[in-house]
């Protein structure tokens, strides 16, 4: 079956770095986008960060843009996302999500989740 698992993360100062990963299996993980989202207790789920299927393209969301990088390995089935200069806002559930939509119809996954935790 389908899964994404997160993990990486953890508790952090501020001005930490952390690196996420995503492994996933049960479907064709080189044909689809890859996205983080967080969300913070009270908040909406955001999106933090997406990378194309083939690495090609990568878009920040203007919190994280200039500390943090998304990257994937297709051979290991696996996204990243490193995250530096870490603020207290940072503070989140992480989550990885899958994403592929051809002809109007679209396939989404997701993953359960790890806990970022900034603090001083």
């Amino acid at each position: 079956q389908v899964q994404l698992v997160e993990s990486g993360g953890g508790l952090v100062q501020p001005g930490g770095s952390l690196r996420l990963s995503c492994a996933a299996s049960g479907f064709t993980f080189s044909i689809y986008d890859m996205k983080w989202y967080r969300q913070a207790p009270g908040k909406e789920r955001e999106l933090v960060a997406t990378i194309t299927s083939t690495g090609g393209s990568r878009n920040y969301a203007d919190s994280v843009k200039g500390r943090s990088t998304i990257s994937r390995d297709n051979a290991k089935n696996t996204v990243y996302l490193q995250m530096n200069s870490l603020k207290p806002e940072d503070t989140a559930v992480y989550y990885c999500n899958a994403w592929r939509s051809t002809f109007g119809r679209h396939n989404s996954y997701w993953g359960q989740g790890t806990q970022v935790t900034v603090f001083s």
